[in-house]
């Protein structure tokens, strides 16, 4: 996906990043059909069903929206993974010859999931296209009425999330390091490709730890509504994120266990 007109770095170097899953989730998946032979002007909705989605194997497609060009797809893109949220409708044109593979959606998806690296590919993947989207979105919002989504940008030092805040929006971290903490204690780190947040979301309450950048951090920022939509129609990847969850919130429980009682233990001295 490249976004219409000029763009931060890190936004490229997410393009990058997501061009490459595609081709590794769909390896050993039998197209369900023959490709699909567009020239120039064509339009691929015309052939699109809502029972698959589409690798692009060669050629640019226009994405269109209100009859104004939202971004561009090349090789490597998936398209109708997100036929099933409430976005709004797109065209696709293309723009010389392409050549798009079919696949049934759920036999996608029983591969795409197959394993928890898989899933945690599958979930990044569309986590960031959709991002991609906001911010291609925005871009024909004024400046006055635009969301807060897509991409934001933190300095070592700033607080990503404040504990005890509301939770309004999903982060994933797609560049730089941070850091957790509760009550004033470092509790764990937060590396790149990190979900932070879906916690509070997915319970409706307060954030229970803050998350503050060590480094310079890139962060795609997912709505709340956007993110569980997601989760309500994919469910093998709300699957595997939970249990991702499970498994941090594990990791955080012991060190807070430790931290506490390291308080609590009496000096030699004493």
């Amino acid at each position: 996906m490249y976004l219409i007109g000029d763009q931060p770095p890190y936004v490229d170097q997410l393009r990058q990043a997501l061009q490459a899953i595609p081709a590794r989730l769909v390896s050993g998946v039998a197209p369900s059909r023959q490709p699909l032979q567009l020239s120039p002007a064509a339009l691929l909705q015309d052939w699109m069903r809502n029972d698959e989605v589409y690798l692009i194997q060669r050629g640019p497609l226009r994405v269109v929206l209100d009859q104004r060009a939202l971004f561009q797809l090349g090789e490597g893109d998936l398209i109708g993974l997100g036929r099933t949220l409430d976005l709004p409708t797109l065209n696709y044109e293309s723009e010389a010859d392409v050549r798009v593979l079919p696949y049934d959606r759920e036999t996608f998806l029983a591969a795409a999931t197959a394993t928890p690296v898989q899933r945690d590919a599958l979930l990044r993947y569309m986590l960031g296209q959709q991002s991609l989207l906001a911010q291609a979105l925005i871009r024909l919002k004024p400046p006055v009425t635009q969301p807060a989504t897509g991409f934001r940008r933190y300095a070592a030092g700033e607080v990503i999330i404040r504990q005890g805040d509301s939770a309004e929006h999903v982060f994933v971290i797609t560049e730089g390091h941070a850091e957790a903490w509760v009550d004033g204690c470092k509790v764990g780190e937060v590396c790149q490709d990190e979900i932070v947040g879906a916690l509070a979301v997915f319970t409706h309450t307060p954030r229970t730890a803050s998350v503050i950048a060590k480094t310079v951090c890139t962060v795609l920022v997912i709505p709340q509504d956007q993110f569980v939509s997601l989760m309500e129609t994919t469910p093998r990847i709300a699957h595997s994120l939970i249990e991702n969850m499970a498994r941090h919130i594990d990791t955080l429980n012991k060190e807070v266990t430790r931290l506490r009682g390291a308080q609590e233990r009496p000096s030699s001295g004493n």
